[in-house]
């Protein structure tokens, strides 16, 4: 037998030795004993292959059942009918689960654009120079892509069809390879715009876009963490990684480039401005040199619109406090005005005897010079801050390096980015930022995104009646899966709870007088073993409802939580025996390449999972900043 099947079979035989040892005899078993159990026969239950949703909810029903009984026989089935209908309609009526199906479908459709072929490549060819760039432009291709369709089996098959046989052929570390595939593939459920957010965030109750803002830099951090362990590794260790070779980090140059290299310049903007004004660009049609030329500044225009609308911002004029309603005239009202005294937006009246006369035309009102300067100092910019224009200055410099050395090789590469990398950038931080910012809804943006799939799709040749079909019935497939998924969390947590199993459960929780910091380790470690043998979806909607109604006598904040949590959960896609992630790439690997292998691969990258879980528990500000700043 398998090791895995051992392996599989040794964790639901402990689960049962626990729940038969800790429990006490049947005769002495209260209802709260019996929700315990419950707990521990879903988890045998889900081990043994049955489907998690209909598991839940025949278990649900049935405990549920036993609860009523308790109390009233003659009532329990009718019950229970309601209680499985009422929670099945407060799912439904669940407006953040709207946006499931969008995004979903807005992955199907870029996943069919064929984008990830030209986006490796491209940066494969952009990181050439990075210690281990094979696996450098793995994990930042299959985070970025990842990212935009969030449906991690997809982006670590095509990364296994793409990605491992070329690290294989340039003599990468089995292990690497597989670690970095699989860990670059499972971040699309961590980094915005996530499914798994929007699910924690339905059943915690914590706002989604909140929970997207928070979750950003920590995805990031995350990535930043596995490329440079990657570039670690492939420097102390040549052998597992080897240097890319000279011929092929060489980039073919069409006709034109090699004619201005060798006539004009080798670098794009003395070579192109030099073709324009003279007559060596007699062998180059003018239209591409103007085309080119405008690719090339490119990054200086996008750097000269960005401050120029972050100079717009900071140096707006401040917003001037209006009094609507009727001011009366006069040097008292004035002065209530200016102190504050009177009451905004009311009427400002002056004692009788300090009364002015009513203005005439020869007279001029003493409130009519103020009120002007007013209006004029409101239309007065600021001065823009010193941190400006150091960023200014920065930006400068960084231009200047950056066509110092922008050679026609790179200006090839730069055009391979803008087919393959930037519109999926554009995308994705066009939907986060519409969110992010208040702008839509998740939903809302979730229908952009769709949009912008479909744009995408069309783009690239790929949109047909066929790919349509087939994104849909995956979406609908996908977002029943879910929806039914919610309906068994809902009606199980309803039975658990009725039988009192969280009551049980928070008593002993509190008699152990944990301190705050113990019990974020204790619910990290138990999320992080339950990783093993369950995915992140039973453990969110099976184990969030339990430990979120602790979170208020421990005094954490449910979005903090979030984050650790969802960190947490990406060992759930890379820890055996239930590693999707693994099998994934099993699926599409070459024989030689064994599961337990890919395993091995795997260990590194849920070790930096950790790292970044202790690093944010230290730094809270790496999730908290942004939603703080953004949303005070």
């Amino acid at each position: 037998m398998r090791k895995e099947v051992w392996f599989g079979l040794s964790i639901m035989a402990a689960v049962v030795l626990a729940a038969f040892s800790l429990l006490p005899a049947p005769s002495m078993m209260t209802n709260g004993h019996l929700g315990l159990l419950m707990l521990a026969l879903i988890v045998v239950a889900i081990m043994l292959g049955f489907p998690t949703a209909f598991t839940l909810m025949g278990m649900g029903m049935v405990f549920a059942w036993i609860a009523y009984r308790s109390q009233s026989p003659t009532l329990a089935v009718q019950q229970t009918l309601d209680l499985m209908v009422q929670r099945t309609y407060s799912v439904m009526s669940n407006d953040v689960l709207i946006s499931i199906p969008l995004f979903v479908f807005m992955g199907y459709l870029i996943e069919r654009a064929n984008l990830i072929e030209k986006l490796f490549k491209s940066m494969h060819l952009a990181t050439a120079r990075v210690p281990g760039s094979l696996a450098v432009a793995t994990i930042i291709t299959c985070a970025i892509f990842a990212t935009a369709t969030g449906i991690v089996g997809a982006v670590v098959t095509l990364m296994g069809l793409l990605a491992l046989p070329a690290m294989l052929r340039a003599g990468y570390s089995v292990q690497l390879s597989a670690g970095a595939i699989t860990a670059g593939g499972c971040l699309g459920i961590l980094i915005p715009p996530s499914v798994m957010l929007i699910v924690y965030g339905a059943t915690a109750g914590v706002s989604v876009v909140k929970l997207y803002a928070g979750a950003f830099f920590p995805g990031l951090m995350l990535a930043g963490l596995y490329i440079l362990y990657v570039i670690v590794l492939a420097k102390l260790k040549p052998s597992l990684a080897p240097p890319m070779a000279a011929e092929d980090r060489r980039v073919p140059l069409p006709e034109f480039a090699q004619i201005i290299s060798e006539t004009v310049n080798n670098k794009v903007l003395p070579g192109l401005i030099g073709a324009l004004k003279g007559k060596r660009n007699a062998a180059v049609p003018m239209r591409e040199l103007i085309k080119h030329l405008l690719i090339a500044l490119l990054p200086a225009l996008a750097v000269a619109l960005i401050m120029s609308l972050v100079f717009l911002k900071v140096t707006a004029p401040p917003q001037q406090e209006v009094f609507e309603g009727v001011v009366a005239m006069g040097s008292a009202a004035l002065g209530e005005v200016a102190d504050g005294t009177a009451e905004a937006g009311g009427l400002a009246e002056p004692p009788a005897e300090e009364a002015s006369p009513a203005p005439t035309a020869s007279a001029p009102t003493e409130t009519a010079a103020p009120v002007a300067a007013a209006s004029a100092v409101s239309l007065e910019r600021v001065p823009a801050p010193m941190s400006f224009w150091i960023a200014l200055v920065s930006c400068t410099v960084a231009l200047v390096l950056f066509y110092a050395i922008f050679s026609f090789a790179r200006l090839e590469i730069f055009k391979m980015l803008l087919g393959s990398f930037f519109p999926l950038a554009v995308m994705i931080m066009a939907v986060l930022g519409t969110i992010v910012f208040g702008l839509a809804t998740p939903t809302e943006a979730a229908a952009m995104g769709s949009l912008g799939g479909l744009a995408l799709a069309a783009a690239y040749r790929r949109l047909n009646l066929g790919v349509l079909k087939e994104s849909v019935y995956l979406t609908a497939k996908t977002s029943a899966m879910v929806c039914w998924l919610f309906v068994g969390s809902s009606i199980f947590s309803a039975a658990f709870a009725l039988l009192g199993g969280q009551e049980l459960i928070n008593q002993w929780v509190l008699s152990l007088d944990m301190t705050p910091v113990q019990f974020l380790i204790l619910s990290q470690v138990v999320i992080f073993l339950l990783g093993w043998p369950l995915e992140w979806t039973e453990i969110i909607v099976i184990f969030m409802p339990i430990f979120i109604p602790l979170l208020p006598h421990f005094g954490i904040d449910p979005l903090f939580f979030g984050l650790l949590v969802a960190l947490n959960l990406q060992t759930a896609f890379l820890s055996p025996p239930v590693a999707m992630a693994a099998f994934y790439l099993k699926g599409v690997s070459p024989p030689h390449v064994t599961l337990n292998q890919i395993f091995a691969g795997m260990l590194p990258f849920m070790a930096i999972q950790v790292f970044a879980i202790f690093l944010l528990y230290q730094f809270p500000a790496i999730g908290m900043w942004l939603p703080e700043v953004l949303y005070k």
